[in-house]
């Protein structure tokens, strides 16, 4: 796979509710130079398993923190791994 144009970082704390809808119409936009990387932030709900089942998907990173250190450190740890020139965060 070439390098995204795009980084889209979506941190992820006890989204259980709304994380697949959030993936799914990310996941379903026409424009494909993009990665989405999610950033498990210690969730204590299914968020985990939910960010998982995306591990197939070829555009899908996810980053798994050990505890909950809050959006703005979940947002760093996305920008340090991000590889597209751009980034966007959700």
């Amino acid at each position: 796979m070439r390098e995204p144009t795009l980084s889209i970082i979506v941190p992820v704390y006890n989204e259980e509710k709304h994380l697949n809808e959030c993936v799914d119409s990310i996941l379903a936009q026409s424009y494909n130079s993009y990665e989405l990387i999610l950033v498990d932030d210690g969730s204590t709900d299914s968020s985990t398993k939910i960010c998982d089942k995306y591990r197939d998907e070829n555009r899908v990173r996810v980053i798994k923190k050990n505890q909950n250190e809050g959006l703005i450190s979940a947002r760093k740890t996305g920008v340090a791994e991000a590889k597209g020139r751009y980034i966007g965060f959700v």
